[in-house]
């Protein structure tokens, strides 16, 4: 595995004959869901994960994910309520309260992890090139090391002839500030970090993230009625590059799958979790 620099796959070919066909495969917001991952790779040429690998709190089946684990359904189902309907400051006062109720809360959410991670990392099979979503622990990453597996976040990548650039994470809240003793950080960049990686993104066909440009109809969930997170560096990139296609997931169910900005096709490769089904690239 590399981790830096250029990496660049082909298929060879003779003089003479044509380049055959490419195929790619991309996923997104896996959750956990490492049985469908293992298939994702079914007959590509390479697979494209799009981050949030972990499955850390489930709104489809309360008692799984990290949090059903450590806490039980019943506090699942509350925090999600919290979610929708109260304050920042009521969510974090109820998250804390959860944490004091374990001995040690870090150690238990480490194991945790790395449990999912020793699970979904091996199910990685095809060449794989891989970002971190919001739902990741990034730093732990190169502990699962495997022939095929390319990290490739802040990279600009050759895939069959075409330079892929990837971003992955997302945005803290502007105003928000990272507390130093968190038991759980979400893999969350400030605006000036995230906005300088988009920066370094340059001559590309295709743009990878894991948060979408700041579109309202590709950011706006129509379950949890909200505008999630987008960037507008993104937005920005896809207008002076036009790549042929942008590529994220992180909007579980958006308001739309898919726009176009210029000659960018803007696509979100849905919520891996629940549809099991890559999105198919072919060129």
């Amino acid at each position: 595995m590399r981790t830096g620099g250029r990496l660049a796959w082909h298929r060879p070919c003779t003089k003479g004959t044509s380049v055959s066909p490419v195929r790619v495969h991309v996923v997104s917001d896996v959750h956990g869901n490492a049985e469908a991952l293992a298939r994702a790779g079914e007959g590509a040429d390479a697979l494209i994960v799009l981050g949030d690998l972990l499955d850390f709190i489930d709104y489809h089946d309360h008692g799984s994910g990290i949090f059903g684990r450590l806490f039980g359904a019943d506090n699942v189902s509350a925090f999600a309520r919290l979610r929708r309907e109260g304050t920042r400051s009521e969510i974090g006062a109820f998250v804390r309260s959860l944490w004091a109720s374990l001995d040690d809360p870090a150690a238990a959410v480490d194991e945790a992890v790395r449990e999912q991670y020793a699970e979904l990392f091996p199910a990685m099979t095809a060449p794989t090139y891989a970002i971190p979503g919001n739902v990741d622990a990034p730093a732990l990453w190169p502990e699962y090391a495997a022939e095929g597996l390319h990290l490739v976040d802040g990279l600009v990548t050759e895939i069959g002839g075409l330079r892929f650039g990837f971003v992955g994470g997302s945005l803290l809240p502007d105003g928000a500030v990272p507390t130093s003793n968190a038991v759980w950080r979400p893999h969350l960049l400030s605006r000036v970090e995230f906005d300088d990686r988009v920066a370094r993104l340059r001559d590309i066909d295709v743009l990878c993230s894991h948060i979408p440009p700041s579109v309202p109809e590709l950011i706006f969930d129509v379950v949890s009625r909200r505008l999630e997170a987008g960037s507008r560096s993104l937005l920005d990139l896809v207008r002076s590059e036009q790549p042929r296609w942008s590529l994220f997931g992180h909007v579980h169910q958006p308001l739309s799958k898919g726009a176009r900005v210029g000659r960018t096709e803007c696509r979100n490769v849905g919520h891996f979790q629940r549809t099991a089904t890559p999105y198919v690239l072919r060129w």
